[in-house]
């Protein structure tokens, strides 16, 4: 059973890879299906890999492969808009005997890559156009995007200068966090959050840094950390 988006990315894809015999690029699928953000198409692979109609190859970010499309049949929308195949409808194999769907740990997504993010004194977190490849085991549920470290504010965090932390979307996070914080609207830092009534503190993990105090009303949470990834 696939839902409506789920058929819609299959046929994408398929047609995509018969016409030019290279998988679409998140940005492209996203496109043509009118979704906001790649999150939603993220969803939407993992859920036709769990159904055998695609797998991913691993270490290649943009290796999918079909393993088999409806047809034959009619598609009925649902009260649910749920698209179903009639019992009758025959599956196309497109690969005989395909290898099993790599493990998870083996995926690699894309997510944006939003310039660099103060562990130090506070710089402007850019917007950016680039992506960074990053192994699906790093990153949890939810909408994520990279930041690439700029200081060493974080050393005893284990975060280094140019380093790219990984940061999952969220505006709450509990105290001891490692988050996003902006400050005044105007500049970004990576730091350990703690709320000290209707203060905010923005601790470093390094005693040659002091600790940043603001009024609730100064800081706005961008998100919290997920992960790491670093570059040798």
């Amino acid at each position: 059973m696939l839902t409506q988006k789920q058929h819609e990315l299959l046929c994408f894809i398929d047609d995509r890879l018969k016409d030019s015999g290279v998988s679409p690029s998140f940005e492209e699928m996203k496109e043509a299906l009118g979704l906001k953000s790649k999150s939603g198409i993220h969803r939407l692979i993992s859920a036709l890999e769990e159904r055998d109609f695609i797998r991913r190859l691993p270490n290649r970010a943009r290796a999918l492969e079909v393993l088999k499309l409806p047809e034959g049949g009619v598609l009925e929308i649902t009260p649910s808009n749920v698209v179903s195949l009639r019992p009758e409808t025959p599956v196309r194999e497109v690969v005989s005997n395909p290898a099993p769907a790599p493990a998870a740990n083996n995926d690699v997504l894309e997510i944006p890559l939003h310039g660099r993010i103060a562990a130090g004194a506070p710089i402007e977190a850019m917007e950016g156009q680039s992506a960074l490849s990053v192994p699906a085991a790093l990153l949890g549920p939810g909408e994520h995007y990279a930041l690439e470290v700029s200081g060493d504010s974080m050393i005893d965090a284990g975060i280094l200068d140019g380093d790219f932390a990984l940061i999952q979307k969220t505006e709450v996070a509990r105290d001891g966090e490692i988050v996003v914080a902006l400050i005044h609207e105007e500049e970004a830092t990576l730091k350990y959050l703690r709320k000290d009534g209707g203060n905010v503190q923005l601790d470093p993990a390094n005693a040659a840094y002091e600790p940043q105090r603001y009024g609730a009303g100064e800081v706005r949470i961008q998100g919290k950390m997920a992960g790491l990834l670093r570059r040798y």
